[in-house]
């Protein structure tokens, strides 16, 4: 699961051109969308959903509260790329 948590945070910061960041500075359960966290907002979050349906095959709407949790933090989004892997 390490592995993926770090393929996660280099895609974050791919995704979201957060170049002035690298994997080491992002915590698996720091949250993404909080000023304490990355600090991302709402249209980062639209780019994010659209980057992982693209890379992972992930589906999440836009309304829907599971999403908001998977979306928490890089921890939170392996468990869900696992549970899609199978």
């Amino acid at each position: 699961m390490e592995t993926l948590h770090h393929e996660l945070k280099l895609f974050i910061i791919e995704a979201m051109n957060l170049e002035d960041l690298t994997a080491a500075d992002i915590d698996n359960d720091a949250v993404l969308f909080a000023e304490d966290g990355l600090g991302l907002d709402s249209i980062d979050a639209l780019e994010l959903v659209l980057a992982l349906k693209k890379k992972y095959g992930i589906v999440l709407e836009a309304n829907d509260e599971k999403s908001r949790e998977h979306l928490r933090s890089v921890a939170t989004l392996a468990a869900l790329i696992s549970e899609s892997r199978g």
